[in-house]
């Protein structure tokens, strides 16, 4: 059986085949970067694990979720050129 793709096709390797690998590999940054955060700053561990929740669980469900599919590194960076390069986008009508 033959599969034609067309030329303009883009295929991204994905994991699982729904998220794709720089995504995953920022959820790992973030996630150790927040476990050992509570790590040495935290001695309970129902702390621990609520912080973990609350600071790691959002993103994560917002790296899957995403807007329409777009890769994550791809959202951080238009929110980095929005903050350091404000545009006005409202404007006032008299």
């Amino acid at each position: 059986m033959k599969f034609i793709f067309p030329q303009n096709y883009n295929f991204d390797s994905k994991l699982l085949g729904f998220i794709d690998y720089t995504t995953v590999i920022l959820n790992i940054l973030w996630g150790s970067f927040v476990f050992f955060i509570s790590y040495f700053l935290i001695p309970n561990i129902t702390l621990k694990i609520s912080f973990f929740i609350v600071f790691f669980f959002p993103f994560f469900l917002f790296s899957i979720i995403g807007f329409n599919h777009e890769k994550m590194l791809y959202i951080i960076k238009y929110l980095y050129k929005y903050i350091f390069s404000p545009k006005i986008y409202l404007y006032k009508k008299y």
